[in-house]
């Protein structure tokens, strides 16, 4: 079974077309759950219009805007043994379900490469990977994450492993799973192109794209120094456990 997880939060741009493209890859028994952080646009109207038994709506409104709580609402109420993660407002391309659960037989954590496209799906860039210098390494990641959520899928003990989310502002979801897959597991960068990914003004990673970060170089330094430490708890807990 596949569990899709969204966040979602006045997404009524773009979210119709991101949810046709998920269901479109799922079989009956898969499920899309959404998570909507007390959205005031007609996101949960255009949501509850598909009358999709697949889609399962679920209301947080305690994580002031922060993505990482409201995933993580999601994630806990996935029932799947393979988690996919999407943006609102994104587009997956065909078969990318069916790729990723392929290459989900030998590695514990997939993401996929992914065009980026403008508001109007128009492309900017043919490779993100490229773009970004996407690819495994903790210490690579924690410096510069390339774990983008809306490109990643996992398996349940991934999923399991990685809750709860460190409570620290300084580590995102999507980084935290993908380095928590990397100590517990194996872990592929798929080259391949799976999904639109959507650049607008209200996308809540712009400032990794095209304009530099507003944070001082102390506050970029300390974060990496949080994440760093972190895993490295982890790790090391993780060891332990296996040990005994």
């Amino acid at each position: 079974m596949i569990s899709v997880c969204l966040a979602s939060y006045n997404g009524e741009d773009h979210i119709h077309e991101q949810i046709k493209s998920i269901l479109d890859e799922l079989g009956p028994d898969d499920e899309l759950v959404i998570s909507d952080d007390g959205s005031t646009d007609s996101t949960i109207s255009i949501i509850e219009a598909f009358h999709d038994p697949r889609i399962r709506v679920l209301h947080h409104q305690n994580s002031s805007g922060r993505p990482t709580e409201n995933f993580q609402h999601a994630l806990k109420n996935a029932k799947g043994d393979f988690i996919f993660l999407a943006d609102q407002d994104d587009v997956w391309l065909p078969g990318k379900c069916r790729k990723m659960i392929a290459l989900l037989q030998q590695y514990d954590l997939v993401v996929s490469n992914s065009i980026v496209v403008d508001e109007n799906l128009q492309p900017i860039h043919p490779s993100f990977f490229d773009f970004l210098g996407s690819g495994k390494g903790i210490v690579k990641n924690a410096i510069k994450n390339s774990y983008y959520g809306s490109c990643m899928a996992f398996t349940k003990r991934v999923l399991q492993l990685s809750l709860p989310f460190p409570a620290s502002r300084e580590i995102g979801h999507d980084v935290w799973i993908g380095l928590v897959a990397e100590v517990v597991g194996k872990v592929l960068f798929h080259d391949e192109p799976l999904i639109l990914y959507r650049r607008h003004n209200s996308t809540f990673t712009l400032a990794g794209m095209n304009q530099k970060s507003q944070r001082s170089f102390v506050v970029k330094v300390w974060s990496r120094v949080v994440m760093l430490s972190t895993i490295i708890k982890f790790q090391l807990n993780y060891k332990l456990w296996k040990k005994g």
